[in-house]
């Protein structure tokens, strides 16, 4: 490709992009959250409810042209960029000649025409092997790209996978000892309840016996006095 005034990179953009202010542009951020973070459990569920996701990976939704993979392209191909007229400068003719409602076929034949006159070769090959090394290019990016996919899988959602397991089981664990002092907790009310009725029933058979002491006490006290009276009044 033959260099200009534009960049590089704009002019290949421009060959793929179609510019299109109603488009959305493609999400150069993070990863959208996952469902249930960030959100606290009720106040009445002291254990989590949360349940992992079974099995696989989570599938994404569709793709969309993102701005910085476009960028990114751009640089791949012009790295690979071949000197002198070839596929890009005859696929910009090309996209120029398509506002002019000419079939397809002689698009491409008009299109060739003026390339062959740009490039001084009458060989259509030469498009087609040019063409190919840009997507052998793009090919090997796109499985180096693949690799580090896979790597951050591995290193960022293993990691989060492992931080998963262990608060899931800790959850369980918490859980074992909740259910473990709510089952104390009842047996202790059950006591406490059963202690109640006991304090009653003690209470009760200890004052009876307290006042059957004292009428028994009282029953010989008096019958002594009165034997001691009598005694004074009648004995002298």
């Amino acid at each position: 490709m033959a260099d200009t005034d534009k960049s590089l990179g704009e002019k290949l953009m421009g060959f793929f992009i179609k510019e299109d202010s109603s488009a959305p542009q493609g999400n150069s951020g993070g990863a959208a959250p996952a469902a249930g973070q960030g959100q606290s459990a009720p106040a009445s569920q002291p254990v989590s409810s949360y349940t992992p996701p079974t099995g696989g990976s989570v599938a994404a939704g569709p793709g969309s042209i993102d701005t910085k993979f476009v960028d990114h392209f751009a640089a791949v191909l012009g790295k690979a960029n071949l000197p002198g007229p070839d596929y890009f400068e005859f696929r910009e003719i090309l996209r120029n000649l398509s506002s002019l409602g000419l079939p397809e076929d002689k698009q491409f034949q008009a299109a060739w025409a003026s390339f062959k006159a740009m490039a001084g070769t009458a060989d259509p090959q030469t498009l087609s092997t040019a063409a190919n090394q840009y997507l052998a290019a793009l090919t090997a990016d796109r499985e180096s790209f693949l690799k580090s996919v896979e790597s951050a899988i591995q290193d960022r959602v293993g990691g989060l996978q492992a931080e998963q397991k262990k608060l899931q089981a800790d959850n369980e664990a918490i859980g074992k000892q909740i259910a473990e002092l709510q089952q104390r907790l009842g047996k202790n009310n059950d006591r406490l309840a059963q202690i109640g009725g006991e304090v009653v029933e003690q209470s009760t058979k200890i004052n009876q016996n307290r006042a059957n002491f004292e009428a028994t006490y009282t029953n010989f006290t008096e019958q002594i006095k009165a034997d001691v009276s009598k005694i004074g009044s009648y004995l002298k």
